[in-house]
């Protein structure tokens, strides 16, 4: 059970799990062109896109039993794929963690990176970005009862947290002068939370708020979130033209309602739905 949760904006928690929330299902375009030379017209030419995102993420991005992630991250992907052509069985999907995301996107591996991945002017530099999508905000994770009584921020500094290496959160919780005990994924954090070497797990109040509904009476989030964490999709650096269309798909969804229908497959079976973020339209300096 999920306790003592405040989200951001309009997000609230459901009275209750949705589990008769609709399916996301999105039908590819079936007739569709780009202009020749874009990376829209090269990935519709091919008829596959490889997309990273996370695989230990709940809500958001988690392996399923075929192997294949699930998830609010995985059902934009697919929207997203869906109106260059692509069927969302010719999606080929990266497990892509904090550390490699960029990487990932400049050598080519990957085509877009869709995985809890906030948007800040550092990554800028080196990636585009469109979005963003959602708008979480840094929380704290502890054991169910709060048994060391934490309540902000204020309360990790000198203490020992987890948080995955690479991420925004590993920062901002070393900038506030937290140690933290690093991991590759944020589900190696809660053997080190269970076992008392740490004291809380920080992260995305989302990502929190999907291991604690994953593990129903261990753990509660305190429900203080202390930044505003942007999700953006992860691309070549300058390649504005497919920055610009993906916004624009986006919004349609914003529209038309298939970002609720992503939304409300999948992490709307724990969260109320909030009102999607407008798009940034950023120029780089």
């Amino acid at each position: 059970m999920i306790s003592a949760i405040a989200l951001t904006g309009v997000l609230a928690l459901s009275a209750c799990t949705n589990s008769a929330a609709p399916e996301a299902e999105v039908t590819p375009e079936a007739e569709v062109t780009f202009e020749a030379g874009t990376t829209m017209a090269a990935l519709n030419e091919a008829g596959t896109i490889t997309i990273g995102t996370k695989f230990d993420q709940p809500l958001f991005g988690l392996a399923g039993p075929d192997g294949d992630p699930v998830g609010f991250d995985v059902e934009i992907g697919k929207l997203i794929a869906a109106k260059l052509g692509i069927a969302a069985d010719d999606i080929e999907w990266t497990e892509t963690v904090s550390k490699n995301r960029e990487p990932f996107i400049q050598s080519g591996e990957v085509d877009l990176v869709i995985a809890t991945y906030t948007i800040n002017d550092t990554r800028k530099e080196v990636v585009s970005f469109a979005g963003p999508y959602y708008e979480a905000g840094q929380d704290i994770l502890v054991l169910a009862g709060n048994p060391d009584g934490i309540e902000s921020i204020d309360d990790l500094a000198g203490q020992t947290v987890c948080s995955v290496t690479g991420s925004t959160s590993e920062k901002n919780l070393v900038d506030a002068g937290v140690t933290v005990l690093p991991a590759a994924g944020y589900g190696d954090c809660l053997e080190p939370l269970r076992s008392g070497a740490v004291v809380a797990v920080s992260t995305d109040n989302v990502i929190l708020a999907g291991l604690a509904d994953q593990n129903s009476g261990e753990f509660e989030v305190v429900g203080n979130p202390f930044t505003e964490e942007p999700y953006g999709i992860g691309l070549a650096l300058e390649d504005d033209e497919f920055r610009s269309w993906i916004n624009d798909v986006l919004t349609e969804s914003y529209e038309d309602g298939t970002w609720d229908a992503a939304w409300e497959s999948t992490v709307g079976k724990v969260l109320e739905t909030p009102t999607p973020p407008a798009v940034d339209n950023y120029t780089r300096p």
